[in-house]
């Protein structure tokens, strides 16, 4: 079982990134995946969430953050636009379907500066 978060890098802001979050060993569509982020000296928050059917957007990204998941590539999106310099941070995706069932990515760099 194993989640492989990508798609960091820096960026101006203003610009864009999509993370990518893949799965192997289960079925991301099984599982509520969430997308965190912890900035230096700060605690980590839930940016976004996509579960069966709905979605979740900290009000600090809703109009400029998209999630969305391929069921086809077991793969959830993170589509970043309008980036700000306080989106600086390390990005994690979480897969979770119950206590027993809750799995990490490894954390991916984004960098909103000119």
């Amino acid at each position: 079982v194993q989640l492989q978060a990508s798609g960091g890098g820096v960026v101006q802001p203003g610009g864009s990134l999509r993370l990518s979050c893949v799965a192997s060993g289960f079925t991301v569509s099984n599982y509520a995946i969430h997308w965190l982020r912890q900035a230096p000296g700060k605690e980590s928050e839930v940016v976004s969430c996509i579960g069966t059917v709905r979605t979740y957007y900290d009000d600090s990204v809703k109009g400029r953050f998209t999630i969305s998941r391929d069921n086809a590539k077991n793969t959830v999106y993170l589509q970043m636009n309008n980036l700000k310099p306080e989106d600086t941070a390390v990005y994690y995706c979480n897969a979770v379907r119950s206590p027993q069932y809750n799995y990490w990515g490894q954390g991916t760099q984004v960098t909103v500066s000119s």
